[in-house]
């Protein structure tokens, strides 16, 4: 297997394998790392050169990602676009890193964290290290967590009620969105069609289409514990982007 190459029989990923916890190693140690230097970053005259780079890098990997689908002649609408919930968090936080919108981070941080955290836990993944796959995997999903985090802990910014309630209208108003595009393209983006190969958390939420519903209790529920655990408590002044 290359390192681009298409197969994986030789190296397939393996839930909670050494591979997979040295991704979520890297997750923690990432989460870690960004709270013991927050106050260094806070001072810091980089920071937009800083979020740029990260911006660029996300972007780049997921490009990387499209032209590798095509290479292996595996780009496929019927789930090569971005319209899985970690894709959408993906461009958004490349948005958000760009311009430090207030209104993308109320929306970036509750799924983005609360998608892909997920998806690192119980991976749909089929390639493992050392491809190329397995490096854009984790480490897109690792970015969209700690990017949330650092607006959060770094530039000041909080999550609010009001912003979970925004996001959960979000979500509802692209479900019928993305089902329609699974409808046409026969699709499984967001496993609005049907659960993934792998076992996931959905697996706990009940049959086809009932998951679907109790997603919507299970995203409430988690964007809530995320609000209780971030949320103001203090009288924090925000960085604004004109103070850096």
């Amino acid at each position: 297997m290359t390192f681009f190459g298409a197969t994986h029989e030789n190296h397939t990923f393996h839930a909670y394998s050494t591979a997979h916890w040295f991704a979520i190693g890297a997750l923690l140690l990432m989460i870690v790392l960004l709270w013991l230097i927050r106050g260094y970053l806070k001072r810091s005259s980089h920071l937009k050169k800083i979020e740029i780079a990260f911006a660029l890098s996300l972007a780049s990997m997921e490009i990387l990602y499209n032209l590798w689908l095509v290479h292996i002649k595996d780009w496929k609408l019927a789930h090569s676009l971005p319209l899985e919930l970690c894709s959408i968090s993906l461009w958004l936080t490349v948005i958000l890193l760009f311009t430090r919108s207030k209104l993308i981070y109320d929306i970036v941080f509750f799924i983005g964290i609360g998608g892909a955290l997920q998806a690192i836990l119980t991976p749909e993944l089929y390639y493992s290290f050392p491809h190329f796959r397995y490096f854009h995997f984790f480490y897109t999903h690792i970015i969209i967590i700690t990017s949330s985090l650092y607006f959060t802990w770094v530039r000041g910014y909080r999550p609010t009620f009001r912003a979970l309630a925004k996001t959960m209208l979000f979500l509802n108003i692209l479900l019928p969105f993305i089902m329609y595009i699974n409808h046409l393209f026969k699709g499984n983006y967001m496993f609005l069609s049907r659960k993934p190969g792998h076992g996931s958390l959905l697996d706990l939420l009940g049959p086809y289409p009932w998951y679907i519903l109790s997603l919507e209790g299970v995203a409430f529920f988690l964007f809530a514990v995320l609000w209780i655990l971030f949320r103001q408590r203090s009288a924090a002044k925000i960085v604004r982007p004109e103070q850096a």
